[in-house]
């Protein structure tokens, strides 16, 4: 809601890639050549977003080079219709207004600035030393600064002041936030190269991040997972202000996925989903000891974080995120809804039959975790309780073929929307068999299958 009200003031910010591991809180200088993604951005910097989401899945991601770049469209921290020279203005603010939502929690909490550790982690000690070299190291570049920067970034802080004025914290919830924070960040993603090292700074950064989104989204605050989400972010764009607000945007649609309910639904979603693709497999999953689905509840939660290797994973993530299959499935809704009013019309027949509707709820990642499933068909089914199934899932960690389990999901899907079509075109006594022909293949050509 914060970035949504930024956008109001201003749509501008800058395309700029960020020294590594340098992800503290300042304004990044003007980068001598501008960053581009080839085919779906502008002279101009303005970029296509559904070029960029197609261009996305049909690629199976993007480059380790352009990734930073695409992630800030893809998730929403710069708007796709703003050129560079706006965003660097748009950069700027998002910057300030961190610096001051941060300063806020700081000061309400001062006891909680610094993560309390009892120095039996002594690599983590050596992450704060590290962090507090870097912390020094900004404070520096700050005095560095022009007089005409400074007066425009005072002015900036003025205003973020103001807007910020009438927010107010709930200090026994947002101490049992911090509570949490600092027991899941010492565990976050320790044996990736970004956290090792003088890396190992950048957990406390992931922490500093964490505690200013619990604190201005209490509605949300803080559940167990959002760590290894935000990590990904940090990793990526390798900025504490860009991982905020990208992380901030993710959360306003996904936020539902760490409350109970909503994590129910989409365990129920991957059970229709299944019954569907497979009767008999789902029948065995949901007997008195396996109904729950629990064993993919990490998988939905995290988007198959460990069961890939970790450049996959990555590339799976952006994936999901680009939406184009939920794209696909509101063009499929179309297409079959305009076939409906030809029916409709041309029929004397009142006794229509009845259409067998998409579940459009069903998901891209629904079907990978399918498609996951149905590989390990077997294996599952001889699975007689929940600790079997834990235990057999927990073995798929980092095994798992990318590529191929693309290639599975979305020939589920096809095949999914295709028994769906002819089941409704069988139903017509004068329907035209041609027509379904056309839908299939418009969903084939939507879809990277050969």
């Amino acid at each position: 809601m914060i970035l949504r009200q930024l956008r109001k003031g201003a749509d501008s910010g800058q395309d700029v890639r960020f020294q590594s591991r340098v992800a503290a809180v300042s304004v990044p200088a003007v980068s001598g050549t501008r960053l581009t993604l080839p085919g779906v951005m502008d002279d101009e910097g303005r970029v296509d977003e559904s070029r960029l989401r197609m261009h996305i899945f049909k690629n199976g991601g993007v480059s380790p080079s352009e990734r930073g770049l695409a992630w800030r469209f893809l998730f929403g921290m710069y708007p796709c219709g703003s050129t560079a020279l706006e965003r660097s203005l748009l950069q700027e603010q998002l910057v300030v207004r961190y610096q001051v939502m941060k300063r806020r929690w700081q000061q309400f909490l001062p006891s909680t600035v610094q993560i309390h550790l009892n120095g039996t982690d002594a690599e983590l000690l050596a992450g704060v030393r590290y962090f507090d070299q870097r912390q020094a190291h900004v404070q520096q570049q700050t005095q560095d600064q022009s007089e005409e920067i400074r007066e425009r970034l005072a002015f900036l802080e003025l205003q973020a002041q103001i807007l910020f004025e009438r927010v107010t914290f709930d200090q026994r919830e947002l101490r049992e936030a911090i509570r949490i924070i600092d027991k899941d960040v010492p565990r976050t993603s320790r044996d990736l190269s970004y956290y090792q090292g003088e890396g190992l700074g950048n957990l406390l950064v992931l922490r500093d991040i964490l505690i200013t989104y619990a604190a201005f989204h209490p509605e949300v605050s803080y559940a167990q997972g959002m760590n290894d989400l935000c990590s990904r972010f940090l990793e990526v764009l390798d900025s504490e202000v860009d991982t905020f607000w990208s992380f901030s945007c993710y959360m306003e649609k996904f936020s539902k996925d760490f409350r109970a309910d909503g994590l129910r639904r989409k365990i129920e979603l991957e059970a229709d989903l299944l019954k569907e693709l497979d009767p008999q497999l789902y029948e065995h999953l949901v007997t008195d000891s396996m109904e729950s689905f629990a064993f993919c509840h990490r998988w939905l939660l995290l988007g198959f974080q460990r069961e890939f290797e970790h450049c996959d994973a990555l590339r799976l993530f952006e994936i999901l995120s680009c939406d184009h299959l939920e794209l696909i499935s509101q063009k499929v809704e179309r297409a079959r809804y305009q076939e409906r009013l030809v029916q409709k019309w041309n029929t004397e027949d009142s006794s229509e039959a009845e259409l067998r509707t998409i579940n459009t709820d069903f998901t891209f990642e629904l079907f990978i975790c399918a498609a996951i499933l149905l590989e390990n068909r077997e294996s599952l089914l001889q699975c007689r309780d929940d600790a079997q199934l834990i235990h057999f899932t927990s073995s798929l960690q980092g095994t798992l073929d990318l590529n191929s389990i693309l290639e599975k999901a979305e020939s589920h899907l096809y095949n999914y929307c295709k028994r769906c079509t002819w089941d409704y075109m069988s139903g017509q006594c004068s329907a035209d068999e041609s027509r379904g022909e056309d839908f299939l293949l418009l969903l084939r050509g939507l879809l990277v299958l050969k």
